[in-house]
């Protein structure tokens, strides 16, 4: 069983959000999704999330821009991004917006969960 890691779950893709969040709590985690990075934004208040996984390419705010929104406020959480898109740079500008990772749909459950607990670990 995991320790109890609390997850942000930000994708446009109403379905494949659910369905993560649900694979998560399904392997002891806790999530919370959110449509958009602006939802994500506006809704945290009070709430600590241990990691946020979130896809690179949604309507208004980016995944990467959310990196550089988040590390404008001095904010340290590791962000998981995923992306269906295969353009070749995507790692690349990925790792230099600062993300912990960067995985490509399909991916399997267990390669995201290596991804969060290497990203809480760093």
């Amino acid at each position: 069983m995991p320790r109890h890691l609390e997850i942000a779950v930000i994708d446009d893709d109403e379905s494949f959000r659910v369905a993560l969040v649900e694979s998560l709590f399904s392997l002891g985690y806790g999530a919370s999704g959110y449509a958009s990075a602006e939802g994500y934004i506006g809704a945290i208040g009070d709430k600590s999330f241990n990691c946020i996984v979130s896809d690179i390419h949604m309507p208004g705010m980016s995944g990467l821009d959310l990196i550089k929104c988040l590390a404008s406020r001095g904010a340290t959480i590791p962000v998981v991004l995923i992306t269906a898109r295969s353009d070749s740079n995507l790692k690349a500008k990925a790792a230099t917006a600062g993300a912990a990772a960067l995985l490509r749909k399909p991916f399997e459950i267990y390669d995201l969960i290596g991804c969060i607990e290497r990203a809480v670990k760093g």
